[in-house]
């Protein structure tokens, strides 16, 4: 009797046919991280975006990956995620800092409503400051006042520094050498700005800084007839303005 013999088995994980019907698996991109999921990178980025108390910079998140993830894939998940957050009342906005998380401002005022924290309170004499400093910088305290007409108190540049609004960039190369004053990326952030380019028309610097996430209440602000009222008007003197001398160093 001849022994049967018994058919090849082909391995499991060998397709019949030969090699010939093997399909070769797609190189990965070299931009992407092995096993890149877009959409577990788009709701890592949305929990560290909407915990984090500042903007955030695109290198700041490419580190939840441990730089895995390429910078321009980054930025694609966040147009991706800034458009599935379009119909919220909560949007993602790109600012001078980088990227974060912002209530609207026409839902900022219900917030409003149960803050336990009360904002300060600006003067006219604050406001006009600021809108000087911001469409004319770098200015130096003497530029203000030539502008305003009327002296300018230390308090008020005190007040925009400490709420992080402007800064001393450096000295005029004039007799005393007085301090040049510029805008900070604070003051585009809180105006949800870019750059200084995306700044409003002056006459709307008013009507832009009020619904602003946190920022602070302008008291006594001037009309809006014309785009130059915010610097142009001579303001009331405050009792800063009345006490101090009309000597600068600008």
């Amino acid at each position: 009797m001849n022994e049967q013999t018994n058919p090849e088995v082909l391995p499991e994980d060998e397709p019949e046919g030969g090699a010939e019907n093997v399909v070769p698996m797609p190189e990965p991109a070299a931009d992407a991280a092995p096993g890149f999921d877009i959409t577990h990178v788009k709701r890592v980025l949305e929990a560290a975006l909407l915990s984090s108390t500042e903007p955030l910079t695109v290198q700041q998140m490419r580190r939840l990956f441990r730089g895995e993830v390429a910078g321009d894939n980054i930025r694609k998940v966040l147009d991706e995620l800034k458009g599935e957050w379009d119909d919220r009342s909560i949007e993602l906005t790109a600012v001078a800092s980088g990227w974060r998380f912002r209530v609207k401002p026409e839902y900022q005022e219900f917030i409003d409503r149960i803050s336990n924290e009360k904002p300060p309170r600006y003067s006219r004499a604050v406001l006009e400051t600021l809108a000087i400093v911001a469409y004319r910088q770098p200015v130096t305290r003497g530029d203000i006042e030539e502008v305003r007409g009327v002296a300018v108190s230390p308090a008020t540049l005190k007040a925009l520094e400490e709420r992080g609004w402007i800064e001393a960039i450096g000295h005029r190369e004039t007799p005393g050498r007085p301090a040049l004053f510029a805008t900070t990326r604070k003051f585009l952030d809180d105006l949800n700005l870019r750059s200084l380019e995306e700044l409003p028309p002056l006459d709307e610097l008013q009507s832009a800084l009020e619904p602003a996430s946190a920022l602070a209440a302008i008291e006594s602000a001037p009309g809006r007839d014309a785009q130059e009222s915010l610097i142009d008007d001579e303001p009331t003197p405050s009792s800063d303005d009345t006490q101090e001398p009309q000597a600068h160093a600008g």
